[in-house]
């Protein structure tokens, strides 16, 4: 019977429903389910006085800041994350009169509530039933006693406060993402059964035998002994191949029946490729209470460090899934929205998904075994802020019945590959808690592999660690890690990790690399979450009269967000025995600061800078790679790449011919060239040869992409790597311009008299509030406590004569990191709206102060370039830096150096420093 339609509702907010016995009135207003009471239209406006605000931890200095005019009791808007149209925590009752048939007399009758959030509490008429606390399943109520023929009222208590403290944070109950919604969705019904049912079905493949063994649980309305015969068939691709007969008996308890199903020889396997599935249903006798499931055969197995998947090596190229859902503030439940999401994963390459901190509907499991998709699943858990496990509080016992209810309903699944207790757990005693849970489960639910906690601590019991070792940057590195303290090469990998750890590492949460703000998307904000950070956004950049600028800094950090993750990507696939890592995230997280790591936004949208085949290049089954040793070369040097490849597939590719081709900018072949054919097993580091190639035959200076392919294969696949090539020298500089690095007497003197100044200040000297790296921000300055860079790429038009003579995109790539190093940002908001610098730094959205490298202008009477990069010291070891001062030089030498903007002294000393001039 779907219940789903008109029912009542009565807010509680003063929590005294129970005492005043509510289930025994009849509530006047209405509202729809399945559905939330947000979209409704119930709850209170978001204010300071609600939970919503108060437990964001960053509250406090927000009030003080420049965020103060947004956060006003007539003006709230949090930079934080989105905001609720309404906001209610606390319980809510909910009320429907229904009418039970006579033929469901001596009937089982089970309230079935797919996805409530959170407790559950039901009454029938003026009788108390049962309470659920489930937060990953559905809620199941037996009303078999309650209900009778005829009409009743079913009463519904469903409480969204923290009944058990899982962490403030966990993804399951937090408001950085789904929202702490207080309702009922998916399916809502009341389910009628014999008296004696089927109260549980689990199917434990063996793909190794072939075979499967079943494991039927009856159970009985009378609670009396009994026993009859169990029929069960085996369905694939709709055609029964397989039935039978079991006898069960049971007792006033429960019954079990076990048997095992040879599959034959020809058995179909199941994997990421070839997602085939059986369909196993069992009944009571020929027409009594029946059950189905699906199973998929698959040998999921360790390794060493590596996972295998039926024999073959599996590498896990997975993203995160917070429950990101902005139109509802919950997970969909229907099948086709995971579909969609699934299939966009798969167009990007990936093959698997964590969902941190909380368990999916069943929708999406039926749509990730018929896709072929990898899930780690975890308790809605996020142990922090008070919220410790193994210290004997509720959360401790709660954690595994969670854990049961999830592997009852979900268990079947072969998607359901993987489990975690949760995300990054607290408690002293937190190692024996979960080294005693991973022993528990491994035997257990043997059907997936297990882990203690995403993210930490390494678990002596565990199949493999979810660890944020192996990656480019961590949390508090800044301008430490890799990407951006060491010149750019592709040769890092994480062998000294893999090799230590013995066991498989997932590494967990890598990435986390920025893009500016896509205004754009607010129009898409048509449900019960609003973007009020985007509207602060939006109108910071506004009022430092950069509007204009707003989507070419999306595209120019978008390039270098894009560039950042395929050296995180590629980095992962070329070490060897490593298993496998989980990006944060393909598509943005708007909790917890704004964090826009995704090249997709919060609604699974590309963004306009890269498409999935972009992306899946670098990201699927078979990539290539190039081991090089730096991005940049001269003419005098040999150019050189070790080629390997990551393959992954279903099969070694068999006469694989590598190709190998040098593309200018114009995507004309300069060179190309053939490496060894042969046989690429399933494994990554596979050597398939070294190219050389003499960088005097390349005109320089210019930009270059190596491209790498493998032909002979079903669908080909290519790579490319962008690296350059400059003169080993540069062309005297024009005598007309006068460099320096303070505006001295003479350099002043120069202007006086309208001459032409290269002022190169030491960038130690300038003002430097904003911490300027290569790599984009990493998760977001606010959350990070201000964590360096501050930046997100440059900007810079490479049509302007002063590249004419150094090859660039309008955004950063790899040669300039040689430039940002050492730099200094200058803010040049002190100056008049309309001057804008050459090369632009791209500025954090929650400041988004006006930026520059290189600033001409008309000065004192003469004309003045101003550049806070390093374009002085080291210059032989340095030739990207040697050219662009060339390249600078050589525009202020030309007639096309006019500055079309007048700034006074005071000005250009006010963006560097006291000490300018002398």
């Amino acid at each position: 019977m779907d219940l789903g339609g008109t029912w009542t509702v009565r807010l509680d907010p003063g929590d005294i429903g129970i005492g005043e016995s509510w289930h025994t009135l009849c509530f006047e207003d209405k509202l729809h389910l399945p559905g939330s009471l947000t979209e409704n239209g119930y709850g209170d406006e978001p204010s300071f006085d609600s939970p919503w605000v108060s437990d964001d931890r960053k509250i406090g200095p927000l009030k003080d800041s420049k965020f103060a005019p947004y956060l006003t009791d007539d003006n709230l808007k949090m930079p934080c994350w989105l905001q609720p149209v309404k906001f209610y925590l606390g319980a809510a009752w909910y009320q429907k009169e229904v009418e039970i048939p006579a033929e469901w007399e001596r009937k089982r009758i089970v309230l079935f509530l797919e996805r409530p959030h959170w407790e559950t509490r039901v009454w029938v008429d003026e009788q108390f039933v049962s309470a659920g606390d489930a937060l990953g399943t559905p809620h199941e109520h037996d009303l078999s006693s309650a209900l009778t023929p005829g009409k009743h009222r079913i009463t519904i208590r469903v409480d969204n406060r923290m009944i058990v403290n899982v962490g403030l944070n966990s993804h399951s109950v937090s408001d950085h993402t789904q929202s702490s919604w207080n309702g009922i969705v998916g399916k809502l019904a009341l389910l009628a059964s014999d008296p004696v049912w089927i109260d549980d079905l689990q199917a434990y493949p063996d793909a190794g035998k072939g075979t499967v063994e079943v494991m039927a649980t009856a159970g009985s309305l009378d609670h009396q002994t009994g026993s009859t015969e169990l029929s069960w068939l085996i369905r694939y691709d709709g055609e029964v191949i397989r039935s039978g007969t079991t006898p069960v008996r049971w007792d006033s308890s429960r019954g079990d029946a076990k048997f095992i199903v040879d599959l034959g020889s020809d058995a179909k396997l199941w994997d990421e490729f070839n997602p085939n599935l059986y369909e196993l249903t069992v009944s009571i006798g020929d027409n009594g209470d029946l059950k189905s499931t699906t199973f998929g055969l698959r040998d999921l197995r360790v390794d060493g460090t590596r996972f295998t998947i039926n024999g073959r090596y599996l590498f896990l190229r997975g993203t995160l899934e917070c429950a990101i859902f902005p139109l509802t503030g919950y997970p969909p439940t229907d099948v086709d929205s995971w579909r969609r999401i699934i299939r966009i994963c798969k167009e990007h390459g990936l093959n698997h998904m964590r969902f941190h901190s909380w368990c999916p509907p069943e929708a999406a499991f039926v749509a990730a075994d018929e896709l072929g998709f990898y899930f780690q699943v975890e308790c809605s858990s996020w142990a922090n802020q008070g919220a410790t496990i193994g210290d004997g509080k509720p959360l401790d016992t709660w954690l595994y019945k969670e854990a049961h209810r999830m592997v009852k309903a979900y268990g079947n699944h072969p998607s359901f590959a993987f489990m975690a207790y949760g995300n990054e757990p607290a408690g002293k005693n937190r190692v024996q808690f979960l080294d005693a849970w991973c022993a528990y489960w491994k035997k257990e639910n043997p059907r997936c592999l297990h882990t203690g906690g995403a993210g930490w601590p390494e678990i002596s019991t565990s199949d493999y660690h979810n660890i944020p070792k192996p990656r480019i940057q961590q949390w508090g590195q800044g301008l430490q890690s890799r990407i951006n303290a060491l010149p750019p090469e592709t040769l890092s990998d994480y062998s000294d990790i893999i090799q230590a750890s013995g066991k498989p590492i997932v590494s967990h949460e890598i990435g986390q690399w920025c893009v500016y703000p896509d205004f754009e998307e607010m129009r898409k904000y048509t449900g019960v979450l609003k973007p009020k950070n985007f509207e602060i956004f939006k109108d910071l950049l506004e009022r430092n009269h950069m509007a204009d600028l707003a989507h070419p800094f999306l595209m120019a950090s978008g390039k270098l967000q894009l560039l950042c993750y395929k050296e995180e990507i590629e980095a992962a696939l070329r070490t060897p025995g490593f298993a496998g890592f989980q990006l944060l995230d393909l598509h943005d997280f708007p909790g917890q600061g704004t964090a826009l790591v995704g090249i997709l936004d919060p609604f699974w949208d590309s963004k306009p800078y890269v498409s999935a085949g972009q992306f899946s290049r670098f990201c699927g089954p078979t990539v290539p790679l190039a081991r090089m040793s730096r991005r940049t070369w001269t003419r005098s040097d040999t150019f050189s790449a070790d080629i390997e490849v990551s393959h992954f597939g279903q099969s070694p590719i068999t006469a694989a011919q590598p190709v190998w081709q040098i593309l200018d900018s114009n995507s004309v072949v300069l060179a190309s060239g053939k490496l060894p054919a042969g046989t690429i097993p399933v494994n990554n580091a596979v050597p398939l040869g070294r190219i050389e190639f003499a960088c005097s035959r390349l005109p320089a200076p210019a930009a270059y992409i190596l491209q790498v392919g493998i032909e002979n294969m079903e669908e080909p696949v290519a790579n490319d790597w962008a690296f350059w090539v400059y003169p080993d020298t540069v062309r005297q500089a024009d005598p007309s311009v006068l460099t320096v690095q303070e505006l001295t007497p003479d350099a002043l003197q120069t202007l006086q008299n309208g001459g032409k100044v290269l002022l190169l200040p030491d960038p130690q000297t300038i003002r430097n509030e904003v911490a300027i790296g290569f790599s984009s921000i990493f998760w977001n300055t606010l959350w990070t406590d201000n964590q360096p860079p501050h930046t997100l790429g440059i900007l810079c038009d490479p049509k302007h004569p002063v590249f004419a003579d150094f090859p660039t995109e309008y955004h950063s790539d790899w040669q300039w990191w040689e430039l940002i190093d050492g730099a200094a940002a200058m803010i040049l908001d002190s100056l008049p709206a309309d001057v804008r610098p050459l090369v632009q730094p791209i500025d954090d959205w929650f400041a988004a102060r006006r930026l520059g490298l290189l600033l001409e202008a008309n000065v004192h009477g003469g004309k003045l370039m101003v550049c806070s990069m390093d374009l002085s010291s080291d210059l032989a070891q340095r030739p990207v830096a040697r050219q662009l001062r060339s390249s600078v030089l050589a525009y202020m030498a030309s007639d096309d150096f006019q500055p079309d903007k007048a700034l006074t002294l005071d000005q250009i000393a006010t963006i560097l420093s006291s000490s300018l001039t002398r």
